[in-house]
């Protein structure tokens, strides 16, 4: 029962990011050309980032919570 909480809390937790990460057009005229020598681009790193590290660190949170307790019994 509380692995199938588990995973429907990810499951709507996915589906409610899914809606804020939605493709938005880029704000601002484009920048002019020879505006930077090597012609490269800064890769803009945004708040999907932030989300996978968190999320990332949750999922090792639980399998160590999950480790933990299936030692100690």
């Amino acid at each position: 029962m509380r692995k199938n909480i588990f995973r429907y809390t990810l499951l709507i937790m996915f589906a409610l990011f899914s809606f804020s990460v939605a493709a938005q057009p880029k704000s601002g005229p484009p920048p002019p050309p020879g505006d930077d020598e090597d012609g490269d681009q800064p890769v803009p790193l945004g708040n999907g980032l932030a989300i996978m590290a968190v999320m990332g660190l949750a999922y090792g949170a639980k399998k160590l919570y999950d480790a933990r307790k299936d030692f100690s019994q």
